[in-house]
C-alpha cells in the first residue's frame, strides 16, 4: 500500500472514531442523563449515564483541578500528539494493522481529552457490561478505542509492511 494512502486512511480512521465518540457522548447526554438505567440482554448490557473526573475507573478523581488538568489532559495530549507525529513520519515502515491500532489508541485518547478540556474534567461514560454482580466500570466509545488499540499494538508489534520486491528462492 502506498505511503500516502496509509496516511490518509490513518487520518480518516482517527476522524471517524473521534466523531463517533463525540456523537455517542452527545446522545448519552441527551437521552440518558437524569434517566433510569436501560438494560438489554437480561442485564448483560446497560446504558447508564455517568460523568468521570478521573482516569479509568475514576482513578485520580480526587486530584486537585490543576494537577488533574496537567496529569489527565496536557500530559496525555503531548504523548498523543507525539504518537500521531511518529506514526505519520514512520508510516512507510508500519503495517496497515499497526497503523489502524495506533489510530484507535489516538482517537480514544483524544476523544476523552476533548471532554476533559471542554467540560471541566468531566468525561461522559454510559456503557456497562456484566453478569449479575460481576460488571465492568462504566465506559464510552473512546475507552473501547483505547483498549482495542492497545491490544492491536501488542498483537501487531513486530509487523512490518509487505516488501515491495517479492522474495525469490
Amino acid at each position: 500500500m502506498k505511503n500516502w494512502v496509509k496516511i490518509v486512511c490513518f487520518c480518516l480512521t482517527c476522524f471517524t472514531f473521534i466523531s463517533c465518540d463525540r456523537a455517542t457522548k452527545n446522545m448519552a447526554k441527551t437521552h440518558l442523563k437524569n434517566q433510569e438505567t436501560v438494560s438489554y440482554f437480561h442485564d448483560t448490557f446497560r446504558l447508564q449515564y455517568a460523568e468521570n473526573t478521573g482516569a479509568a475507573l475514576s482513578l485520580g478523581d480526587n486530584l486537585p483541578k490543576t494537577t488533574s488538568f496537567w496529569l489527565l489532559s496536557i500530559l496525555p495530549l503531548v504523548f498523543l500528539l507525539g504518537l500521531f507525529t511518529y506514526t505519520i513520519k514512520n508510516a512507510r515502515k508500519m503495517s496497515f494493522m499497526k497503523m489502524f491500532s495506533v489510530a484507535l489508541l489516538f482517537s480514544g485518547g483524544i476523544g476523552n481529552i476533548i471532554d476533559r478540556i471542554l467540560f471541566e474534567r468531566h468525561v461522559t461514560d454510559f456503557m456497562n457490561l456484566g453478569i449479575n454482580n460481576i460488571r465492568t466500570g462504566i465506559f464510552n466509545v473512546a475507552d473501547i478505542c483505547v483498549t482495542a488499540g492497545a491490544i492491536g499494538i501488542l498483537l501487531f508489534y513486530g509487523d512490518k509492511p509487505p516488501s515491495k520486491t517479492p522474495y525469490l528462492a
